[in-house]
């Protein structure tokens, strides 16, 4: 914990080495940051009226390879972004949980109630009960504390707004009850497990492993309850790119039924060959049984088992190309997986909105722009909303340029991998 006073003199210092590593060397947005945590630590100070406090960050996430397989227990390649969500928080002696966060109404939770609360389902609430709860039942302490958030990882951006909310509330109950000792694998557990039973939305675990981790990571879902997760030793802010998500537009409600297919019809042909997922099948049996394939399962069924047959492999051979420094290798596998998505997962546009086709266009724009000089591919769960892009830096005005012309004025967001997971800043 550190005074007020401190924190703000470290934070306008003018340089401050800890900012550099999460959000670059430009002067303006250093400055920036410099500006967004001095308002949210003099915010704290008025809200709750607490001397000492300390800083946490948590990034937003990216998908970056295997799109859809994590729910057939294949590999993932994700990182963690340089746009996060930064909280102020302290003790307050108590067994009451306060939480001011801007744009939402203010709430507390009662550490003491740990239930679920039907009418609380779907409000952040709800999770933080749910991560204290799970936190607790892991052997771990929890208490009374304020916390007052900037969530800066906007919702409906696919860069996993709710994943980072949770991460933060569990990094902040592991520094101020547990010295900082839950593991990042295992907070991130904890905040799947809030967002599936308290929340109300069966949700996987690759966004909070990315949020919680940080840099690029490969994760290997095989053994569900133990993760295999492997740091990719590469430096992405070395390569020239930037890292550019778009949002195409389009309404995410009523695609549950296009969502929940994709599992469904890859467990569908996995279940055909007497097994459970598609981890458990072999692309040649696949293939060798599609005359009763189209049977008993549809043609899309196993076109979206060969989607996952081939981004699953092409996982572990993004992370070989990325730890020989063979970038140019790796683009090439970004935009294979993006054509596997389109071609065969068909996850690009709901069949029943058929001229609604915004990640499409953003694809085909992206392609015309970046064609020999970058990548681009769906990113996360497809029919509408987000596609991210490599696009190298003298691309990156143009790129931007056009696609908000057509999506609109903030529509993209121009990143890059950060190599810093959920933590707490040691100004």
């Amino acid at each position: 914990m550190a005074e007020i006073t401190y924190l703000l003199d470290k934070i306008n210092d003018g340089d401050n080495h800890v900012f550099r590593s999460l959000y670059g060397d430009d002067p303006f947005v250093l400055k920036k940051q410099s500006d967004d945590y001095s308002s949210l630590i003099s915010g704290f100070k008025s809200t709750f009226g607490i001397n000492d406090a300390a800083l946490f960050s948590t990034p937003g996430r990216t998908e970056i390879g295997g799109n859809h397989t994590d729910h057939n227990l294949g590999r993932v390649l994700a990182g963690s972004v340089s746009l996060d969500n930064i909280a102020v928080a302290a003790k307050n002696n108590s067994g009451i949980i306060q939480i001011e966060s801007a744009g939402y109404p203010p709430f507390e939770v009662d550490i003491a109630d740990t239930g679920a609360i039907e009418n609380e389902r779907f409000q952040p609430a709800s999770l933080v009960r749910g991560i204290v709860a799970e936190t607790i039942k892991a052997g771990y302490n929890c208490g009374g504390f304020a916390a007052y958030i900037d969530g800066r990882v906007p919702k409906g951006s696919g860069l996993s707004s709710s994943a980072s909310f949770e991460v933060l509330t569990g990094t902040i109950i592991s520094h101020l009850f547990n010295n900082g000792s839950i593991d990042a694998v295992q907070n991130a557990m904890i905040g799947q497990y809030a967002e599936n039973n308290y929340f109300g939305k069966p949700c996987g675990l690759m966004d909070q492993i990315a949020c919680a981790v940080g840099g690029l990571i490969s994760i290997d879902f095989r053994y569900p309850a133990k993760p295999r997760v492997k740091k990719v030793d590469f430096d992405f802010t070395t390569t020239g790119y930037s890292l550019v998500i778009t949002n195409t537009g389009g309404d995410h409600a009523g695609l549950n039924e296009e969502y929940s297919s994709l599992p469904s019809e890859m467990k569908s042909v996995a279940a055909a060959l007497g097994a459970n997922v598609l981890r458990d099948v072999a692309l040649k049996d696949i293939i060798a049984a599609i005359p009763e394939l189209r049977k008993k399962t549809g043609d899309r069924a196993i076109l979206r088992a060969y989607h996952f047959q081939g981004d699953n492999l092409r996982v572990q051979h993004q992370v070989d190309a990325l730890e020989k420094g063979d970038f140019e290798n790796f683009l090439k596998m970004v935009i294979e997986s993006g054509y596997s998505s389109f071609m065969y997962n068909q996850n690009i546009h709901s069949p029943h909105s058929a001229k609604d086709q915004g990640v499409a266009l953003g694809l085909a724009l992206s392609e015309i722009i970046l064609k020999d000089k970058g990548a681009w591919r769906v990113h996360g769960g497809g029919f509408a909303g987000t596609i991210q892009a490599f696009v190298p830096e003298d691309l990156l005005d143009p790129y931007i340029y056009k696609m908000e012309q057509v999506f609109g004025k903030g529509a993209c967001y121009n990143l890059f991998i950060r190599n810093k997971g959920s933590f707490r800043l040691e100004l």
